[in-house]
């Protein structure tokens, strides 16, 4: 009884690769919830996207933004998706 080691809690090495793969969730939401807060604003607030309170120009300006803004935005998140690096996302 005398020769008995203290047990250790062998803990498992953490893996970087989810915490990389959790910041690339987390970078996708907060990119599209600041691209829905920008167009909101810019559509609702200021009354670009309502036909009642804007010009046919400010409407046809917000919407030619938001499609593009989309379109970008559907881009950079592709990109960060797609360049795999050193994150592998067979979890």
């Amino acid at each position: 009884m005398e020769n008995q080691e203290p047990q250790q809690d062998r803990k498992e090495q953490f893996d970087m690769r989810i915490v990389h793969y959790f910041v690339r969730i987390m970078r996708t939401v907060f990119l599209g919830f600041f691209w829905m807060l920008v167009n909101v604003f810019l559509g609702l607030y200021l009354g670009f996207a309502i036909p009642e309170e804007s010009t046919r120009g400010r409407m046809i300006f917000f919407y030619t933004f938001l499609v593009l803004s989309l379109a970008g935005y559907l881009f950079i998140v592709r990109k960060m998706w797609k360049h795999n690096g050193h994150v592998q996302d067979n979890y």
